[in-house]
């Protein structure tokens, strides 16, 4: 085995493992910990490493979604944290915390690192709550919720002519036709498109509302290669963000995603897989555009936001989807996206490829 085809940065770090929940419409019965140690306790076992022998530990999740205040440390039991280990949370999606993890590889502080994120959006009102995101002053008092502004976006680019509500019908039907395959997504098979949530988005255009967790573990170098017969070589990471301010920005197109594209090295060779975090699926349309993916690209072949969309942690599923297929020799390099903010404000894209055959 060669290494990845191409090297940007000081040290090689991979994904070696991939770990995800059932994504379920509730988890009444669950606590977080309960959620979340399963998934750990795989994802470890994918490896053979122990808790103790993680270099670095780095969650994602939202006090918001939760209901209280550092409820990130309640989870920390499932981890272990005693004896003490080296730990940092992010409070966004978990592809965040990945970033950081990486960097901490990157810096010659850890050689291993364990990030997991999760969210529970069945207690209360996930459109409600994600108003809190939004401009405090002038937004935010007139309470549109996350449907209504991806819808906003959508119906800007059926005026521009990008894309009709029939195409955006069939962006949700193959990608819960995607989501057949897939045991851990929430809806898969053939869904209704349904009434109309906010015109011009129909229910199936829009994400499920549900539960889960998600888990990966990063190595450096030859110990990469030790934990897993074909690492996925994250060759290339950046996120962007854009204006807070929806009118001061072009919702048909994503300059963020295109500029953290460009300096992942995304454009440097084809790609034959995108995960694309696109939980509505006008937002694809944009990505797609963003990205520059042709038709040969297999977008979504676990089914995407459309079929299990855990807030915190969906955009760390794709990562962790598009080095699953890496490792099963099922994609050679590939690209995963993730977003957090209203309309795609703000985009990580990570590059990802196998040893050479």
């Amino acid at each position: 085995m060669t290494g990845p085809r191409t090297s940007r940065y000081a040290r090689d770090v991979a994904v070696v493992a991939f770990a995800q929940s059932d994504h379920l419409r509730r988890t009444d019965e669950l606590s977080e910990v309960e959620m979340v140690m399963p998934v750990l306790h795989q994802v470890l076992a994918a490896t053979g490493l122990k808790a103790g022998e993680i270099g670095f530990t780095c969650s994602g999740s939202s006090d918001y979604l939760a209901g209280r205040a550092f409820s990130f440390t309640m989870t920390l039991d499932g981890v272990g944290a005693w004896p003490p280990i080296s730990e940092s949370h992010v409070e966004m999606d978990g592809a965040w915390a990945l970033y950081e993890a990486w960097v901490k590889i990157q810096t010659g502080e850890a050689d291993t690192a364990l990030v997991y994120s999760y969210g529970k959006s069945s207690p209360g009102s996930v459109r409600d709550v994600l108003t809190r995101q939004l401009d405090p002053y002038y937004l935010a008092p007139l309470w549109p919720d996350s449907v209504a502004l991806a819808a906003l976006q959508a119906q800007a680019l059926v005026d521009a002519g990008e894309t009709d509500e029939s195409a955006l019908a069939a962006i949700a039907a193959r990608s819960r036709a995607d989501a057949a395959a897939n045991p851990h997504a929430q809806l898969r098979g053939a869904v209704p498109q349904g009434d109309y949530q906010v015109r011009p988005l129909r229910t199936g255009d829009c994400p499920p509302v549900g539960d889960g967790v998600a888990a990966v573990v990063l190595a450096a170098g030859d110990l990469a290669r030790q934990l897993c017969e074909r690492p996925a070589w994250i060759t290339g990471i950046d996120h962007r963000i854009e204006a807070h301010g929806l009118g001061l920005r072009d919702l048909t197109d994503s300059p963020s995603t295109r500029t953290a594209a460009q300096h992942a090295g995304l454009f440097d060779a084809p790609v034959d897989t995108a995960e694309l975090h696109a939980p509505f699926s006008s937002q694809e349309v944009v990505l797609r555009k963003a990205l520059g993916l042709g038709d040969t690209v297999a977008v979504n072949p676990s089914g995407g936001a459309l079929a299990a969309n855990p807030m915190m942690a969906a955009g760390l599923i794709r990562i962790g989807e598009a080095a699953a297929r890496i490792h099963r020799g099922a994609s050679d390099r590939a690209v995963a996206h993730a977003t957090s903010g209203p309309c795609l404000q703000q985009n990580l894209v990570a590059v990802l490829e196998g040893d050479t055959r």
